[in-house]
């Protein structure tokens, strides 16, 4: 393990976030003796952001805790280009509209683990729609692609496995990482920003960030890159069954987030606990130690710790506590799972199981429904289903005045009349 005096690269490379860096010895000088601006950007290509975008999020973190100053980048103007990165086929082109809508969504997630201000460490928090948008073709050719070789683009990841593999690259995918670099050196010029920080996939395009900062600027400046992590089973971060674990609370619950923590692999908990907690060192190497039925205990440490810095200490053991009461202390039903409000004239006419239990998330259609019912994996009121015809009713409220579909031991919803 490498040895950095500053307390930023000495804290990222101790909790496992370093995978890539420019040049380390020199961006370790640079944080001993100033305080230091870096960045990460952030495409708008849904209404939220997800569990595999929380990494970077917390490497800001740390660098704000560690005395220096975070940059929040919102792609406003890059989201209409589509990054290539990491993709095998063309980014769905989003309207202005829709652009400005998931911008205005997701701002709020970054003040759960950064402070906005006007301090010297203070985050901030821009938008390259503010620049990129007024950009004029031709002078952008000639000022910005003209320091742009074609060759070493080709050679870029994010380009070559798509040229590699024979798949369509188009020209405007191709733009995307003359402006990220451009980005850099008007964050460069404008903040002092001196480090890109990013996942493994961006390192190419961070690399020609810094060299067009050394051109245009005459300014050096640094990358950093984080591991693509991946579970211990080898599926992606940020992906759950049921798809993106997002964190907004109205997309991907506290009580499911919680979950999803909760049923890490034994081989990950020392991992997440390092990478998406704040928990101490001395106490993440104490449960990562643990084994058998002790580990248990770490992984509900990992999901309520996980889920405190996102949606808050209070919403975080509410929801340890539902699982608790719905899988250790055996009762049918907890306030606080997740809720579907259904219509008092479906239960008046009954409604189908198989459109219930997909209405609730628990099967993607009637079809997946039917075979997880063939295979004894859903469960009424904690009642095994074992008809798809069968029809659900008010008979089929409980004391609590609700209905309750499981699937599985882990997933749980429950159904309300609206």
């Amino acid at each position: 393990m490498t040895a950095f005096k500053s307390d930023f690269l000495h804290t990222l490379n101790e909790r496992g976030f370093i995978h890539q860096c420019s040049d380390p010895e020199g961006l370790d000088q640079l944080f001993c003796k100033e305080t230091v601006t870096a960045y990460t950007g952030y495409d708008c290509t849904a209404a939220s952001l997800h569990v595999g975008n929380l990494v970077s999020i917390m490497m800001l973190h740390w660098l704000q805790q560690t005395g220096h100053r975070p940059i929040t980048l919102m792609g406003g103007g890059t989201t209409m280009v589509g990054d290539p990165s990491g993709r095998d086929e063309t980014r769905q082109l989003l309207t202005p509209a829709k652009i400005q809508d998931n911008k205005e969504s997701i701002r709020d997630i970054f003040a759960k683990l950064l402070t906005f201000g006007e301090g010297a460490t203070d985050a901030v928090q821009v938008d390259n729609a503010d620049w990129l948008l007024k950009l004029n073709y031709i002078e952008f050719l000639r000022d910005v692609g003209s320091k742009f070789s074609v060759n070493q683009m080709l050679a870029r990841d994010s380009v070559r496995l798509r040229l590699e593999r024979e798949q369509a690259l188009s020209f405007i995918e191709l733009n995307y990482m003359i402006l990220q670099a451009y980005d850099y050196t008007v964050l460069n010029k404008e903040y002092g920003c001196r480090l890109q920080m990013g996942g493994s996939d961006q390192w190419g395009n961070i690399v020609s960030g810094i060299d067009l900062c050394r051109r245009m600027n005459q300014t050096e400046t640094f990358a950093l890159t984080v591991p693509l992590i991946t579970k211990s089973d080898g599926s992606k971060m940020g992906k759950s069954v049921d798809g993106a674990v997002w964190l907004r609370g109205d997309m991907y619950s506290p009580y499911d987030y919680w979950q999803f923590w909760r049923n890490a692999g034994d081989a990950d908990v020392g991992r997440f606990l390092r990478l998406y907690t704040t928990m101490p060192m001395d106490e993440v190497k104490r449960l990562e130690a643990l084994e058998g039925n002790e580990l248990n205990e770490a992984k509900k440490i990992l999901a309520t710790e996980a889920t405190a810095l996102i949606h808050g200490r209070a919403a975080a053991e509410e929801a340890a506590e539902t699982a608790r009461k719905t899988f250790e202390a055996g009762q049918a039903s907890a306030a606080n799972l997740p809720t579907i409000d259904i219509a008092q004239s479906d239960l008046d006419a009954g409604l189908g199981v198989l459109s219930a239990f997909v209405t609730a998330g628990l099967a993607k259609s009637n079809g997946e429904a039917r075979r997880s019912i063939k295979g004894g994996a859903f469960k009424l009121n904690d009642a095994p289903v074992a008809d798809e015809t069968a029809l659900i009713t008010k008979a089929d409220l409980n004391p609590d005045g609700v209905i309750k579909l499981s699937m599985g031991k882990k997933k749980h919803v429950l159904l309300k009349l609206s």
